[in-house]
């Protein structure tokens, strides 16, 4: 089984590396790009009945500053 994790940072904390890469996108000549947000993805490889659950535990714990990021958990 794997666990999908999508973390970002909760809208209106200060994103420095979206900024940077709007910036740059822009110095590219990618005049289109209005916004751009950072964020991190984690795979896990999880072992036989590992729920849903205690894989939303794990991003409360450790896998995301709830402080400052939101996460969506996507199981398959």
């Amino acid at each position: 089984m794997k666990a999908t994790v999508t973390v970002m940072l909760k809208q209106g904390v200060l994103d420095p590396q979206g900024e940077a890469v709007k910036s740059a996108l822009g110095a590219m000549g990618f005049a289109g790009v209005e916004g751009v947000r950072q964020g991190k993805v984690i795979e896990l490889d999880l072992a036989p009945g590992t729920t849903e659950a205690q894989v939303t535990e794990m991003c409360e714990k450790l896998l995301a500053n709830t402080v400052i990021e939101s996460y969506r958990v996507e199981m398959a």
